[in-house]
């Protein structure tokens, strides 16, 4: 057997990253579902339809921008609601 010849029992190096980064991209997508699901409660219906076919449609993009900016906007109007609430029952009050 010369040393050009491949063995047919090992896949060549592009399929093993091809491999790779198909598995990272479903990793990445079934945690950032998981994610919006958690969060889907502090969002709206619209927002987070949005956000889940970003994450579906966009390899990469979509599940990492969820979690590194959409996961903080989420978060976000909670907090700025309450202060609101506070604020502005204590106007209404007076």
């Amino acid at each position: 057997m010369s040393e050009t010849e491949n063995n047919p029992l090992l896949p060549a190096a592009y399929d093993v990253v091809w491999s790779v980064a198909v598995l990272g991209a479903l990793l990445l997508l079934v945690i950032a579902l998981v994610s919006l699901s958690r969060t889907a409660k502090r969002i709206t219906s619209f927002h987070a339809l949005i956000w889940t076919l970003a994450a579906i449609f966009i390899p990469y993009v979509g599940p990492l921008s969820w979690l590194f900016i959409g996961r903080r906007a989420a978060n976000a109007p909670r907090e700025t609601r309450s202060a609101q609430n506070h604020t502005g029952s204590s106007t209404l009050a007076s």
